[in-house]
């Protein structure tokens, strides 16, 4: 017997029938889900030897069915097991791609308009989050971890558009992510040693290099004892950690109160104690408040899109300038390079596989409206290797009882450095004198107009 016989639809039928009368959410009580499902099948069993129905020849296959689409997604359902699969998006209901192997792929399956509508509420059932009229736009995490987005008619021109980015790789750890091959290990030992030091952490990347990915198993690194807050659009860390709060954004009601913004979350979480405060993803005027938070010394890290570990460094002088007209690059600079000490910046090769291509240091050091940026580790022949830019901060790991020249096998050598800022091409005149004071979190910030040895500006 086919799975899609009307046998199926009439046992369907039954299972959401027992799963009203017994109260039974579907989604959350999976077993109490496989108990109706069993005594439903055992029923029409029972009706078929009276020849009442016809017999069941595939049992096991018609049950997982009805698992799919009473307590799961459906026709999607098997998309979402699939560990191979990076993400599902659908176009219109009879165009339902994949993302598989870095490559896309158009599947067989055709959906209703219908469909389409049901899976969406029932994935936002549990977020708590709407999608109308008003409100034409969705962003949520499902139960399973899947981040789901989706956009409905008359903002698209005819049908929803649906994606849902699956988490493929849900390394906790940096040694995870060297077993898949996406840093060296010599790269893991010092990110390792950098972040159990304080530093102050930058993911960069475009879309789906593995930002998140990279950054969950970075705070991997953080030790045991110390508290995490966590501020996101929406869940997507799930950390494992001791101490950790986990925050996320909320839409505005159908009334258009009770909003809450990432830049809220982001001063809401230094009054709950934090000793590292992590950010999602800053793209708008939350990097203004990240800036704050970090240059208040409490350790922290964010994700930022960009093409390399410059331009996010030179990004991040610019969103802080849409907090308002008193925010100036005279002050975004300078507390940039401050609050910064490390960019990791990871990419996806044209064949799918993601890999760290460069990591670089925030020296803390400006000149005018540009930061001077170290190369610590740089991609050559398709490998990452260390190359002899400067360390920040290396007071750091001494005082967290780290041996930075073990960590790296090698002494300090020649820096590899060069300028970025606010303002591409604005170069001032030299001069002499050195102004140098201390910010709040102890770091050392000079201004000089004078190239130091070993080092240019750009």
């Amino acid at each position: 017997m086919s799975v899609h016989s009307p046998a199926r639809e009439g046992l369907e039928n039954a299972v959401r029938n027992l799963v009203r009368q017994r109260g039974v959410d579907p989604q959350r009580e999976p077993a109490a889900l496989d108990r109706l499902i069993g005594e439903a099948i055992a029923e029409y069993e029972e009706r078929s030897v009276r020849g009442r129905v016809e017999p069941l020849d595939a049992v096991e296959p018609l049950r997982q069915a009805l698992r799919d689409v009473v307590g799961g997604y459906g026709a999607l359902q098997p998309l979402l097991d699939d560990d191979e699969i990076e993400e599902i998006w659908i176009d219109e209901p009879g165009k339902v791609f994949i993302s598989k192997d870095g490559r896309s792929e158009l599947t067989t399956i055709v959906l209703k308009d219908s469909d389409v509508r049901d899976l969406v509420e029932r994935m936002l059932r549990a977020s708590g989050r709407r999608l109308d009229l008003s409100s034409p736009f969705v962003d949520a995490a499902l139960s399973s971890g899947e981040r789901l987005h989706a956009v409905i008619p008359d903002i698209t021109r005819k049908h929803w558009a649906v994606n849902i980015r699956k988490y493929v790789l849900r390394a906790r750890s940096l040694s995870e992510l060297v077993a898949v091959g996406l840093l060296p290990q010599n790269a893991a030992a010092f990110l390792d040693a950098s972040v159990r030091a304080g530093h102050h952490i930058l993911v960069s990347g475009a879309t789906q290099a593995g930002k998140t990915t990279l950054l969950r198993a970075l705070l991997g690194s953080v030790p045991a004892s110390d508290r995490i807050v966590t501020a996101e659009e929406v869940f997507e860390l799930n950390l494992e950690h001791r101490d950790v709060v986990a925050m996320q954004t909320r839409p505005p009601s159908i009334e258009g109160r009770g909003e809450v913004t990432l830049r809220r979350l982001v001063r809401e979480a230094l009054r709950m104690r934090p000793e590292r405060i992590v950010i999602g993803e800053v793209r708008a005027a939350e990097a203004f408040d990240l800036l704050i938070a970090l240059n208040s010394g409490i350790p922290g890290a964010c994700t930022i899109h960009a093409n390399s570990g410059r331009e996010a460094v030179l990004k991040l002088c610019t969103l802080p300038l849409l907090a308002g007209e008193n925010v100036t690059s005279q002050f975004v600079v300078p507390t940039v390079a401050n609050a910064i000490d490390i960019v990791v910046h990871v990419e996806r090769a044209p064949n799918g596989q993601r890999r760290v291509s460069e990591i670089v240091s925030v020296t803390g050091r400006v000149e005018g409206s540009r930061v001077e940026v170290a190369t610590l580790f740089e991609t050559r022949e398709g490998r990452l290797e260390r190359v002899s830019g400067e360390v920040p901060r290396p007071e750091k790991y001494a005082r967290a009882g780290i041996n930075l020249a073990d960590v790296l096998g090698e002494g300090h050598g020649t820096r590899k450095r060069s300028g970025i800022g606010g303002h591409h091409g604005e170069r001032q005149a030299a001069s002499q004198n050195r102004v140098s004071h201390q910010n709040p979190a102890g770091r050392e910030n000079s201004t000089s107009h004078e190239a130091k040895p070993g080092g240019s500006w750009v």
